[in-house]
């Protein structure tokens, strides 16, 4: 009786020590997958500010994306430039990764890529 009840309580010892193991309290946030997997897209256009609000204009279709981070354009207001961004056309934003300026003639040798 003694050695059936000592199984039986190392066998519960022995599941909750691998119940509380799989539990991980420390495990970072996972990442938004379609935030995390969306692709650079090189696009042309303007940039306009209004304020302290910086919006690049498509030279495509003349749609005005706003700008998730402003920093990366700093300087570049009223230039004509080619960017390569994350677009989140949910919000019509679009957060820049490279910045490129354009001569003056090349305005309408554009598109969405």
């Amino acid at each position: 009786m003694k050695t059936l009840l000592l199984a039986t309580l190392a066998m519960c010892l022995a599941l909750s020590v691998f119940a509380v193991a799989q539990d991980n309290p420390n495990r970072a946030p996972q990442k938004d997958q379609a935030g995390a997997t969306a692709q650079l897209t090189t696009i042309s256009g303007t940039i306009k500010a209004e304020g302290d609000k910086l919006t690049f204009v498509n030279d495509t279709d003349q749609k005005a994306w706003t700008v998730d981070n402003p920093g990366t354009l700093k300087g570049h207001e009223g230039h004509h430039v080619q960017v390569k961004a994350h677009v989140n056309a949910d919000k019509e934003s679009i957060h820049i990764a490279e910045v490129k300026m354009l001569p003056a003639g090349n305005s309408n040798k554009n598109d969405m890529k």
